[in-house]
């Protein structure tokens, strides 16, 4: 199985999106933030949801992305393209590293910028407290250390299956607002899994 086939076979995914054709620059660009802002991630441009291969016209790709990542990203995000052939038609390869200048901000129309994380299959608009998480954080998720109050929401998980924002904030006696902050951050760095189609939001580990 080749690179190719490999990425479509696993499906769309928190690292992996997969989009027909791109059309418009302020919708890549909000799933472009959002690896920016979470771990990294590829776009497979040529590629229908269902995982069917279509094709494209590589060059009026690039150029459309380029905009996207170059305008309609603040800060702008940097694209590594590689073109892909299956089934006798080109797919377009983007590859998005996780970025060390977090948060990144997608244009939505004039003056008005919003930012994204990546969240299972979805660009996920964050919250003002998101951003601020984001800023401050480290930039590789390997490298960020636990303090205690991280530590007590991954052994509550290790006990039971899932967790509420309110079971952890009574539990480590924290603020609405700081236990947030520590679901989401662990959230970002991959530690977590966000369930929000839920009535009430829940987190699971990875």
């Amino acid at each position: 199985m080749d690179e190719l086939q490999r990425l479509i076979w696993q499906g769309e995914n928190d690292q992996v999106d997969f989009k027909q054709r791109v059309t418009q620059p302020e919708k890549i660009a909000r799933t472009m933030v959002s690896f920016a802002n979470t771990r990294g991630g590829t776009i497979l441009i040529g590629v229908k949801d269902n995982g069917t291969v279509t094709g494209i016209d590589p060059e009026e790709e690039k150029h459309t992305l380029q905009l996207a990542a170059d305008f309609y990203c603040n800060p702008p995000v940097t694209l590594t393209f590689e073109e892909l052939e299956a089934e006798r038609r080109i797919v377009l390869k983007v590859t998005i590293a996780e970025s060390s200048t977090k948060p990144h901000f997608a244009k939505i129309k004039e003056d008005e910028w919003r930012g994204y994380v990546r969240v299972k299959d979805t660009s996920v608009q964050t919250s003002k407290m998101v951003n601020k998480v984001l800023e401050h954080e480290a930039p590789q998720f390997e490298s960020l250390q636990l303090d205690r109050h991280e530590n007590a929401a991954l052994e509550m998980l290790q006990k039971q299956p899932r967790i509420t924002l309110k079971q952890y904030m009574k539990a480590a006696n924290l603020s609405e607002r700081r236990a947030y902050r520590i679901l989401v951050k662990l959230v970002i760095h991959g530690y977590l899994r966000l369930h929000d189609k839920e009535k009430e939001d829940y987190y699971t580990l990875s």
